[in-house]
């Protein structure tokens, strides 16, 4: 199964996991110092919705953004 929402065609973005460790200055420490970076990737939240589309129905993967905008209409 694929990744990517059917109607806005977002899908996974790459990104980093930063791990820090001691105080930070405004708290009276020396800094933070980073200690490890990861790469990790951010996957959108797609359900499985039937929608309608025409007069048919059919079983989409939709991201919940489109879900909550109104970009689709559910079948009853």
């Amino acid at each position: 199964m694929s990744k990517v929402c059917e109607i806005c065609g977002k899908g996974p973005t790459a990104g980093r996991s930063i791990v820090q460790r001691g105080m930070a200055k405004k708290k009276g420490g020396v800094g933070k110092k980073t200690t490890g970076i990861s790469k990790r990737t951010f996957m959108p939240n797609l359900q499985n919705v039937r929608i309608k589309i025409g007069g048919t129905t059919k079983t989409a993967r939709v991201c919940t953004s489109c879900i909550r905008t109104g970009k689709i209409q559910k079948a009853g």
